[in-house]
């Protein structure tokens, strides 16, 4: 497969009869975007499925034509995922993150594999919610707001406003579930209830205001469904 490439989708639309529109976050954390003829078809529509891996080429027929895509679908697979309703919507959370986190020609360096890495524990990792909360982390990092939960274990509250580590509670602060991150079998409703408020606020303050973007529905969504399962 000619100019071959590695990456996950992210976004997909049809566009007319039966082609797509992509957009693909490939292995150089770089954005692909572009047409799959037939990509709607009986034939085809298994490979291009928001979520899935591919190994594809990217085709120009000359320079005025939009690239086209050939794919194939490869590991890691989603069979585990795809019928599990709580791994399901996680990977729905994920890939709606991406689309609001990274624009076609922006290069964040580790997106791709921390992604890859991340849906690889999902599949396989007993406790995976937990992996889950360290990426959100991860990726406050990768796009600049890092929360620096390691160096500060001594500190039992976050400061939601000035997001920072305090030893004291005031107005603005909510206990960091560092216990979380020291075990990662302390799954409560507590500590994931936590991890969502505060990556949920330094994510629209820093971010989503800055770029007039909402919270996706995909990732509220998720989290609904498993703090609801934990509160069960």
């Amino acid at each position: 497969m000619k100019n071959k490439l590695k990456g996950i989708i992210f976004y997909s639309k049809k566009i007319k009869d039966n082609d797509l529109f992509i957009k693909i976050l490939s292995s150089k954390d770089e954005i692909n975007s572009g047409i799959v003829y037939g990509g709607n078809s009986s034939k085809k529509k298994f490979i291009y499925q928001n979520g899935y891996f591919i190994d594809y080429s990217v085709i120009k027929k000359n320079e005025n034509a939009p690239p086209f895509f050939n794919a194939e679908t490869t590991k890691p697979y989603l069979g585990n995922v795809i019928f599990n309703k709580y791994k399901l919507n996680a990977l729905l959370s994920i890939i709606s993150l991406i689309n609001i986190s990274i624009v076609e020609g922006q290069y964040i360096k580790g997106f791709y594999n921390g992604i890859e890495n991340l849906i690889v524990n999902i599949i396989n990792r007993k406790f995976w919610i937990f992996y889950y909360c360290e990426w959100l982390f991860y990726l406050l990092q990768l796009i600049g707001y890092q929360i620096d939960y390691k160096k500060n274990t001594d500190k039992k509250f976050y400061d939601i406003v000035n997001q920072e580590f305090l030893y004291e509670s005031n107005f603005n602060t909510t206990k960091f579930p560092h216990i979380l991150f020291l075990d990662n079998q302390k799954i409560t409703w507590e500590n994931i209830n936590s991890i969502f408020f505060i990556f949920e606020s330094v994510f629209t303050i820093n971010h989503l205001d800055n770029m007039n973007y909402k919270m996706p529905v995909n990732f509220l969504n998720f989290k609904k469904i498993i703090l609801n399962q934990l509160k069960s």
